[in-house]
Order: C-alpha cells, then structure tokens, then sequence
C-alpha cells in the first residue's frame, strides 16, 4: 500500500494529521493537473493553478471516501471541472453582464492552450448528457479532457483493459465532437 492510499484512508477515518501530511505528497501531482487547466484560461484570471488546488484541496478532504489513489485523482479532476465550470457561469451570468455565444470545442484541444475558457461550460454540459447516456464512457472523457490523463491513466484509475480504454475514448471523442460542433450529440438505441 502506496503512502498516499494509507493516508488517505486514515484522513477519512478522521485523522487530521493524515490530511495535513497528505497534502505535501499529493500537490505536486494536482499542481501540474491544475497549470495544465489552468494554462487554457486567460491572462488575469481570477484564479490560479494554486487557487485551484488549495480550493480542490479542500473540497476533497472534506470527509469523502476514496478507493485508492486512481480515485483520489479521478476526484480532483472533477473538483477542478467543478470550480472552473462554476466560475466561467458566474463570468457569462446575465448579473455581470457578460453572455458568450456558443462556439464550436475540440476535446483534444482543451489541454493544449488553444482553449477559450468560456466554452468550459459547453464541455461541461456535453459531458453531463454523454453522461446520461454512456457514464463509463463519460468518466473516461471526464479524466482525459478535465483530469489531464492518458488513455493508460485512464484505463488504470477505472480499471479497465488498456484496449477497451481506447475504443471507448475513441467513441466518447466522436460523440462529443459532434454535439459540440452541432449543439446535438447523435441519439444512441436503448439496447
């Protein structure tokens, strides 16, 4: 058992000690995770990789339970997904004046830096409906496009076969390419 699955089982058994010396172990991990979220969004934003992780940080230790490592990180992406999509809603709410139209999104491109932040929304609400109709293919394409991780990584934190890991986000890839570029994913049959 790896240093940080035993502190992160003795930090939801209550052990504050445990978080506080989780924390160093894990940031330089969730720190590259945030720069890489964070290097798509704008100069001047209000957050930063720091701000991101510390704010993740906190939500994860907030008495969750994690089955391993995989997991602790599958969480933090999606704490990560979570503050940003909030902040770019917050950004586009009619009170601040501000509505984005919606433009069309490359997942792939989202960790590269050619990625407009606001579209953070659009992505996020492709995902949720991918999520209503494929929730393994979607927790596969949550962890590559908001978590930062390979196919391989992938496959690992869900336990999957390597090869299913890329049929599947071969699949997830298309299906959001195509209800992003049209505002319409393809209906799938119910069998």
């Amino acid at each position: 058992m790896s240093d940080v699955t035993r502190l992160l089982e003795a930090a939801q058994a209550g052990d504050r000690r445990a978080a506080a010396e989780l924390l160093p172990l894990v940031y330089d991990e969730l720190r590259a995770l945030a720069a890489a979220r964070m290097s798509a969004e704008a100069p001047g934003h209000t957050l930063d990789a720091t701000a991101l992780v510390h704010e993740a940080y906190l939500r994860l230790v907030g008495g969750q339970q994690f089955d391993g490592r995989g997991h602790f990180f599958a969480a933090a992406a999606e704490a990560m997904r979570r503050i940003l999509v909030d902040h770019a809603r917050a950004k586009r709410a009619e009170k601040r004046g501000a509505r984005a139209a919606r433009v069309d999104l490359d997942p792939d491109r989202v960790s590269t830096g050619g990625f407009d932040p606001d579209r953070w929304i659009d992505l996020d609400d492709a995902l949720t409906r991918f999520a209503g109709i494929d929730p393994a293919a979607a927790e596969l394409a949550h962890l590559r496009v908001f978590g930062g991780l390979s196919v391989e990584e992938a496959a690992a934190a869900l336990g999957v076969p390597r090869a299913t890991a890329f049929r599947t986000w071969t699949y997830a890839r298309a299906w959001l390419t195509a209800r992003l570029a049209n505002g319409s994913g393809p209906e799938l049959p119910d069998c």
